[in-house]
């Protein structure tokens, strides 16, 4: 069954226009005036036929994303990966380092709830805008304006992959 999901999932470009996806760039940008942190966002359609045939599990496909991205790369380890693959309908939100003992797994797991919550009714954008400003919410209580390095050194486009 899963096979057949990922084979015939949803276009990300049909899925993610371009108005959204500036919306979605705003949301980084406006929450990243509230917090020393890094937000990156990434989606993609399906997994490659390799990594279905290996079965990778959504989550380990968030930490390659992670990696491949180097969402790690910030000067105090206080990156955080919004991934969404449409094909799984799977929600992963990966944490870098500089974030363990200061958020807990329960806090991570109801943005991912109210996100599951948000794409159930049809609400893609919006869900996916709730998740940033929850996460931003979090890392201003953690890492406030100013703590953060100088320069945005993520980018805060969505990354489209696959």
């Amino acid at each position: 069954m899963r096979w057949w999901r990922h084979l015939f999932s949803p276009s990300v470009r049909r899925a993610f226009p371009p108005a959204r996806l500036q919306a979605i760039t705003d949301a980084i940008t406006a929450g990243e005036r509230r917090h020393g942190g890094q937000v990156m966002f990434a989606v993609e359609s399906h997994l490659p036929l390799m990594a279905l045939w290996h079965r990778v599990s959504p989550r380990q496909r968030a930490e390659a994303a992670f990696a491949q991205l180097r969402t790690w790369d910030t000067e105090h380890n206080n990156g955080v990966l919004v991934y969404l693959l449409l094909a799984d309908h799977a929600i992963e939100l990966v944490a870098d380092r500089g974030l363990r003992g200061r958020i807990g797994q329960a806090q991570w797991q109801a943005i991912c709830a109210h996100m599951q919550a948000r794409l159930r009714q049809g609400e893609l954008q919006d869900a996916v805008l709730q998740a940033i400003n929850e996460v931003s919410d979090l890392l201003a209580g953690h890492y406030p304006p100013g703590t953060g390095s100088k320069d945005d050194g993520l980018p805060n486009t969505p990354q489209l992959l696959g």
